[in-house]
C-alpha cells in the first residue's frame, strides 16, 4: 500500500494529536506509507466542523458508522473517551477495517480481551496508543537493557505526577466518571508506566496496590476538553468515582522488583512522567519533561569520573534522530505520536502487526486490573497473562 486512508473518531486533545502526526508525517518522513486523512468525526457538528479546518481533514460527520461503508477509509483512528473504544473496534473490524485505538484499550480487561479476540478474528492490523515508547531516550533505555550494557536488572521504579486536579474546585470532567473513563490516574497514567516496564524490562507477574481519591465531589462541568474544563454557576455537585492517585508495587517474571505511583495531585508536577532502571552494570533515568535527555551511568567507569552522564538522544545513532534536526536540536512532546503513526505506517509495508498492539493494551489492563483487584481484597495478585 502507497497510502491508507483515515477516518478518526474524536477531535479534542488526542484528535489534535493524531491529525498533528497524520499531517506532518509525509514531510519528515516521506519514505513510508502515506496516511490519507480523509474524515474526521464528533458529536457537535460546529466543534468536529471546526476541527476538521483546523487540522486538515477532508470531510467531517457526526456519525462514526457512516466511516465504516466507504471504499476511501482502511483504518478507523479511535481517541474518543474510553466508553466507547469497544463498540466502535469491533464495529470496525466486523467491516473490514484497520485500528488504531487510544489507550487504555477498555473500561474493562473482559471487554479488551473481546476486542483482541474480535481483530485477531478479522485479520484486521490493530495497535494502541502508548506513544511514550516512541521517544527516542526511551527506546535508547531499550537498547541498552537489551544489549546487557546495564546488567542484570534488579529495579524499575517508574512514576508520572501531575497537578492538575489540586484545585478542589475544578469540575467533575469525564476523566472523574468511571462509567466514562474506566478510572481515574490509575488507568490514564499508570496505564503508560504499565506499558513502559512491558516494553523495558518484561511482563509483569504479580501486584499489591493501594489508592485514594481526595476530592469524593466536585462541580458539574458546563464545558470540558483535554484537561480542561469550567464549572456551572450553580452549586450543584457530582461525585468523583475514580482514584485521584494509586501506587503499587510489583515482580517481573524476570525476577526484577518495580514500584509505581500515578497521581494527579502532586503540586508542580506538570507532567513528571519517568523511571528509573538498576542494573548490575549501571542504571538509567527518564523524565519526560526532558525528553530528550537519558541519564546513563556504568559502574565499570573509572572511580574519578564515575556518576551519572547526560546523553542527548538528538544523534543519528538514535532512533528517528535522522529524520529530523541537526544533533542538539530537539524533538517534542508531539514527535511521539509521529514515530508511533511511523510505526503503524511501516506495519502496511511490511505486512505485520504494529508495536505496541492489542495484545499488548491486553497485557496492560490485565494488570491495571490486578491492581485494583489487589487494593480490593489488600493481598498480592498473580496475573495469569493474555
Amino acid at each position: 500500500m502507497e497510502k491508507v486512508g483515515i477516518g478518526m473518531v474524536g477531535y479534542k486533545f488526542m484528535g489534535k494529536a493524531h491529525s498533528h502526526a497524520y499531517r506532518d508525517l509525509p514531510l519528515f518522513f516521506p519514505d513510508t506509507v502515506h496516511p490519507e486523512m480523509k474524515v474526521i468525526c464528533g458529536r457537535d457538528p460546529e466543534g468536529v466542523a471546526t476541527a476538521a479546518k483546523q487540522f486538515g481533514w477532508e470531510e467531517y460527520t457526526t456519525d462514526w458508522r457512516t466511516l465504516l461503508d466507504r471504499d476511501d477509509i482502511d483504518l478507523i483512528d479511535i481517541n474518543a473517551p474510553s466508553d466507547v473504544h469497544k463498540q466502535i473496534t469491533i464495529a470496525a473490524a466486523l467491516a473490514g477495517k484497520h485500528v488504531f485505538c487510544e489507550k487504555p484499550l477498555a473500561l474493562t480487561l473482559e471487554d479488551s480481551r473481546e476486542m483482541l479476540r474480535v481483530v485477531e478474528e478479522a485479520g484486521v492490523k490493530h495497535m494502541v496508543g502508548f506513544n511514550y515508547r516512541f521517544a527516542p531516550a526511551v527506546m535508547l533505555a531499550k537498547k541498552l537493557v537489551d544489549e546487557g550494557r546495564l546488567g542484570k536488572i534488579y529495579h524499575f521504579r517508574a512514576w508520572f505526577l501531575q497537578d492538575w486536579l489540586v484545585d478542589e474546585n475544578f469540575p467533575l470532567a469525564w476523566r472523574l466518571q468511571k462509567e466514562i473513563a474506566g478510572s481515574g490516574s490509575h488507568g490514564d497514567l499508570g496505564a503508560h508506566l504499565i506499558d513502559l516496564a512491558h516494553y523495558l524490562i518484561g511482563d509483569i507477574s504479580e501486584v499489591i496496590g493501594m489508592n485514594e481519591t481526595f476530592i469524593k465531589e466536585r462541580p458539574i462541568p458546563t464545558h470540558m476538553t483535554g484537561l480542561t474544563a469550567k464549572g456551572s454557576d450553580t452549586n450543584e455537585k457530582g461525585e468523583v468515582t475514580v482514584d485521584d492517585a494509586t501506587l503499587f508495587l510489583a515482580r517481573f517474571a524476570n525476577g526484577t522488583l518495580g514500584s509505581f505511583e500515578a497521581t494527579r495531585f502532586a503540586a508542580g508536577h506538570r507532567c513528571t512522567n519517568s523511571f528509573e532502571i538498576n542494573g548490575s552494570k549501571g542504571s538509567v533515568i527518564f523524565d519526560f519533561e526532558r525528553m530528550n535527555e537519558l541519564q546513563v551511568y556504568f559502574v565499570d567507569d573509572k572511580e574519578d569520573v564515575q556518576g551519572f552522564r547526560r546523553v542527548l538522544a538528538t544523534d543519528p545513532p538514535h532512533a528517528f534522530a535522522q529524520n529530523w534536526w541537526p544533533p542538539g536540536h530537539t524533538i517534542g512532546y508531539e514527535h511521539t505520536f509521529i514515530h508511533e503513526v511511523v510505526e503503524l505506517m511501516e506495519s502496511f509495508r511490511e505486512n505485520r502487526q504494529p508495536v505496541p498492539n492489542f495484545r499488548d493494551g491486553v497485557k496492560c489492563q490485565e494488570v491495571l486490573e490486578a491492581v485494583d483487584l489487589s487494593i480490593e481484597k489488600r493481598q498480592w495478585i498473580r496475573i495469569c497473562g493474555v
